[in-house]
């Protein structure tokens, strides 16, 4: 097994690391708003700004409050997304440095994304509302397709690497990146990084059948965290995706830090992109797909990976 050059930080640089995932959702956010301005024949003026405005007036507009909520879960749902996000990147490696090198990181961020699970539910449930608590159970079962499916997309490259830690997994990645073959866990485990940031293809739990599903009865701040939070999800799983899959800080020329972010807000943009891109999934049918298909076909990519590890001895 290859030793990891990865050294933890002092928390001071906690600061850095959640400075650098705003940067990273403020660019998801512009790149949606240009992707969007695009689509409907605006001005891509109108999507530079579109961002900015819309954070403007839902800093300016008054909180939704609905009779007999649970104030409290329903915060603390639509608040926690952005801090699950700030804790997946914690053990995500910087170069040679991270804010918290964890011997067991591929299952913290495995927790943290079962986390989301409880957060959208209590967005939807905390609300009172029939809309919001809609949109949770869609979630519920898009989750039921999709978190099997992506706890075993991170397995394949531990395996590879004999370890759970992240700065591990990345260094044992010095000839040739893990997607270049486990494809299948890697196309799994970006499935998963969308499905639990509510985005694209899994948006019904915000469909606007049902006035906007989990997000309903949120305004102002609230709606700003929820949404922010999103952008936070699918930065901070472009992010993990770069040490599992992408060779960590491998690169020619540039320092392995710069490489790190390249990666990223590469990935990260086409997570993006792909919101307008593949049509909204029912949840019953996502659940079929991802029991009968992407179940079976990444539990074989797994074990390819163990043969290949076990023959190399």
């Amino acid at each position: 097994m290859p030793d990891s050059t990865v050294t933890a930080i002092s928390p001071v640089w906690a600061l850095a690391g959640a400075t650098a995932l705003g940067l990273l959702v403020v660019l998801a956010a512009v790149l949606d708003g240009l992707l969007g301005a695009r689509a409907t024949g605006a001005a891509g003026s109108t999507g530079l700004r579109r961002p900015l405005a819309e954070a403007t007036r839902l800093l300016r507009q008054r909180r939704r409050t609905t009779v007999a909520a649970d104030r409290l879960l329903w915060r603390v749902g639509g608040a926690g997304l952005v801090v699950v996000a700030l804790m997946m990147v914690t053990v995500v490696p910087l170069g040679e440095w991270t804010l918290l090198d964890l011997d067991v990181g591929v299952m913290w961020f495995n927790a943290m994304d079962v986390i989301v699970w409880a957060l959208v539910w209590l967005t939807g449930w905390g609300a009172n509302s029939a809309n919001s608590l809609v949109g949770g159970y869609r979630f519920l079962a898009h989750g039921l397709g999709y978190e099997l499916p992506l706890m075993f997309a991170l397995v394949a490259p531990a395996v590879a690497a004999s370890s759970l830690n992240v700065g591990d997994v990345a260094a044992a990645q010095n000839r040739v990146w893990f997607v270049a073959w486990m494809p299948v866990a890697f196309a799994v485990y970006c499935l998963g990084v969308v499905a639990f940031s509510v985005w694209g293809p899994f948006s019904p739990a915000l469909g606007g059948d049902i006035a906007g599903g989990v997000r309903a009865e949120l305004s102002g701040v609230d709606r700003l965290l929820f949404d922010g939070g999103r952008y936070a999800l699918l930065a901070a799983g472009a992010a993990f995706a770069v040490p599992m899959f992408l060779g960590g800080g491998s690169g020619p020329l540039l320092p392995s830090e710069v490489w790190v972010v390249l990666k990223t807000a590469s990935l990260l943009g086409v997570f993006v992109w792909l919101r307008r891109k593949l049509p909204a999934v029912r949840p019953d049918v996502f659940m079929e797909l991802g029991w009968m298909v992407l179940l079976p076909a990444v539990l074989l990519q797994d074990l390819v990976v163990a043969v290949v590890v076990v023959w190399r001895g």
